[in-house]
């Protein structure tokens, strides 16, 4: 009985051994993602929202997440865990969101405040990895507000609250840090603005009006699938939406990153 008990707990160690060994392999021939960003990025789990939509195009998404609620890339820049990460390297991708606010502000507070600490953190990725492809998030501007004062404005809102003057300045901000890194950049505010324009009827906006619905985590995933991809493709996954939605969201997002290719500036 002994006997058979111990050969028993050989049997389990082996197999034990050999789903760690499947486990690294699978993992391995994976494409490492490190997401570095705030509540944009967390709400509604965009990474592994990117990572489903991308398995369905037969590419393996590793991420790892470096997210915090209301953090700007300065307040990355101070976090020692996350530059541990990036100098270890062996990232395929490090995708770089800033404050949903901060680059829609001043010229001399965005030069200052964002487009400095995201060199810094583009340059830490290239040093760690050297090969691995820098994507900047570009994200997309408030809902309009009503308030006429804006001495009433919420704080995190640029001293323009119109919705097409912000995403005008986040638009300019995150392709120059793009083009200043030589970086790419998923324009997932490009999308959205098209969304709201030509569909106003699917809320891309939690009840906030500044995070994402799950519509427009979608939208954003399918941006970032498209940037990786640099080519059309189908999916018929749709994250809980209705088939038909899904299908304007993920048209939208494709022809902004396909009619947008300067934006890949490795093409």
């Amino acid at each position: 009985m002994k006997r058979f008990c111990l050969s028993l707990f050989v049997a389990a160690l082996c197999m034990t051994a050999a789903a760690q060994t499947a486990v690294k392999k699978a993992s391995d021939d994976s494409l490492k993602i490190l997401w570095i960003g705030n509540s944009y990025t967390f709400y509604n789990d965009l990474p592994a929202m990117v990572s489903k939509l991308a398995a369905e195009q037969k590419i393996k998404l590793a991420p790892t997440r470096f997210l915090k609620g209301g953090e700007h890339l300065s307040g990355h820049y101070a976090n020692p865990e996350l530059i541990k990460a990036l100098k270890d390297g062996g990232w395929d991708y490090v995708v770089i969101q800033e404050y949903s606010a901060g680059p829609a502000q001043s010229t001399r507070e965005v030069i200052d405040d964002t487009y400095r600490y995201a060199h810094l953190l583009d340059s830490l990725a290239h040093d760690g990895s050297p090969d691995c492809q820098v994507i900047f998030y570009m994200t997309w501007g408030h809902k309009k507000t009503n308030v006429h004062n804006k001495s009433q404005l919420d704080p995190a809102y640029p001293l323009d609250e119109n919705y097409r003057d912000f995403q005008a300045r986040l638009r300019i901000s995150y392709i120059e840090m793009a083009y200043e890194n030589r970086a790419w950049c998923a324009p997932v505010g490009i999308a959205w603005e098209d969304i709201r324009t030509n569909h106003p009827d699917i809320d891309l906006y939690a009840k906030d009006g500044y995070h994402p619905s799950l519509a427009g985590s979608f939208l954003a995933a399918h941006c970032f699938v498209a940037t990786i991809l640099q080519k059309p493709y189908t999916s018929k996954e749709y994250c809980d939406l209705l088939a038909p939605r899904a299908k304007i969201l993920q048209k939208a997002a494709q022809n902004a990153v396909l009619n947008n290719k300067h934006l890949l500036l490795n093409n």
